[in-house]
């Protein structure tokens, strides 16, 4: 049985005593540049994200020969408890805020959930105890860090909820201005938890494609760096990091399904790309990891294309659904993840409204983890996904819970019952004790 290692590993200090860093293997020499996903044009590491010759995404490259020379399981294991102990992984010249707990969150065994799903060996990754309560701290941390390598003075993001959050707090712990972009009928708990930390937070009359929209324009005029804009290449490598540690806290080998909820479909492809390379210098043995992907369906344009054989995106003009952290009517990665999917054997699979409360309900009253509505979803498509045999009984499968319910309140209030009201008298509460056990 695999273990979970994060109580066990050592506490260390990654500036200057990782094998990585002993070797002289700093971010000029393993980080290569950019380039296409289309075209395979090549740039400099400079704050751009979409290529001159055919629009594409740019993706950032590494020297992987040299990865594999440098970067072992022991040089990780002297690193923190956080994302930086992967830093040899990440496009980062300097360790940033290392005293800050980003990552390297809990792998958990989910036996009672497994049971409920028929799965005999269900993970969850659980990165709803991140610093501002989701996976985007860790993006955030890797953007934030460029960004001041950049020499930017201002941090900003267009938001669906989440990275405003991420975005605020880094933003301040790293001495930077922050703008914070989201659509107006954002769920309140998360504008508020956005404010808290002291950013400008903007509410925008429209989607959150508007909102994408009206940033990129900021980007052209202000020299603001927008961590999924001008930054995004730099951004989203710090998805990675949760394919990296779920392969360490398995003991060093990747699971054999994953499911992933799916909005802009970037953490999708780059959970995928951590698995590959991790296999590529060395660090785990060769495996096909399968990846299916959940989506919610009154914003599904993934879902739908992969439900219909599509290789081409259709965008859900107007999102509608209580799952707001995934509404992202056009995902800028939804095309990657169709081919990932389709390559690694796996599915997409959407939730309703109703089902992605369900899910919610059962991983917190089966494992005890209280996630938003995301993870709501992504249980849903789990149980889909287990119920038509795509995921199999006897695979290892990690789903990834992406952020706190307490940041969705306001979604699952309504789908529970207001708790029983007694006197302050034995008696009173013996007569609800007897009336509980008839009903039963």
């Amino acid at each position: 049985m695999a273990s979970t290692l994060a109580a066990a590993l050592p506490h260390g200090h990654a500036d200057g005593n990782t094998k990585a860093t002993e070797d002289g293997a700093s971010a000029g020499k393993r980080v290569l540049g950019l380039r296409c996903r289309e075209c395979r044009q090549e740039y400099p590491i400079e704050p751009i994200h979409v290529c001159d010759f055919c629009f594409g995404p740019l993706e950032v490259r590494y020297d992987y020969e040299l990865l594999a020379r440098t970067v072992t399981h022991e040089s990780i294991a002297r690193g923190p408890l956080s994302i930086w102990r992967y830093h040899d992984l990440l496009p980062v010249e300097h360790l940033a805020d290392t005293g800050w707990r980003v990552g390297f969150t809990p792998l958990q065994p989910a036996p009672n959930l497994g049971q409920a799903l028929g799965l005999r060996d269900l993970w969850i990754k659980n990165d709803s105890v991140n610093p501002t309560f989701s996976f985007k701290d860790r993006v955030v941390a890797v953007a934030s860090a460029k960004a001041r390598e950049f020499g930017f003075d201002t941090f900003a993001c267009a938001s669906t909820g989440n990275l405003a959050s991420a975005v605020a707090a880094a933003g301040i712990r790293v001495g930077l201005k922050t703008f914070v972009f989201l659509p107006w009928d954002t769920e309140q708990s998360k504008i508020l938890n956005a404010l808290v930390y002291g950013a400008t937070l903007v509410a925008v009359k429209g989607t959150y494609d508007d909102v994408n929209r009206l940033c990129s324009e900021i980007a052209d005029q202000h020299r603001w760096a927008f961590c999924n804009i001008n930054v995004r290449p730099y951004y989203s490598e710090g998805s990675k990091t949760l394919a990296f540690e779920t392969a360490e806290q398995l003991g060093w080998e990747a699971p054999d399904h994953v499911v992933v909820p799916i909005a802009s479909g970037s953490l999708l492809t780059k959970i995928a790309k951590g698995f590959d390379e991790l296999q590529q210098i060395g660090l785990i043995p060769q495996k096909g990891v399968r990846v299916s992907g959940a989506q919610a369906t009154g914003c599904n344009p993934v879902a739908e294309a992969f439900e219909k054989g599509w290789d081409a995106i259709k965008p859900v003009q107007r999102p509608d659904t209580i799952a707001k952290s995934l509404a992202i009517g056009n995902p800028a990665d939804g095309y990657y993840v169709l081919r990932i999917v389709r390559e690694r054997e796996g599915a997409v699979r959407q939730a309703t409204n109703d089902e992605i409360l369900e899910g919610m309900r059962l991983l917190a009253s089966t494992e005890g983890v209280f996630a938003e509505t995301a993870g709501g979803v992504a249980v849903a498509a789990l149980q889909k996904l287990a119920r038509e045999g795509i995921v199999r009984p006897d695979e290892r499968v990690v789903v990834y819970i992406t952020g706190n319910g307490l940041k969705t309140l306001d979604a699952v209030a309504p789908s529970l019952s207001p708790p029983p009201l007694v006197e302050p008298t034995l008696a009173s509460f013996d007569a609800f004790l007897s009336q509980r056990e008839t009903r039963a």
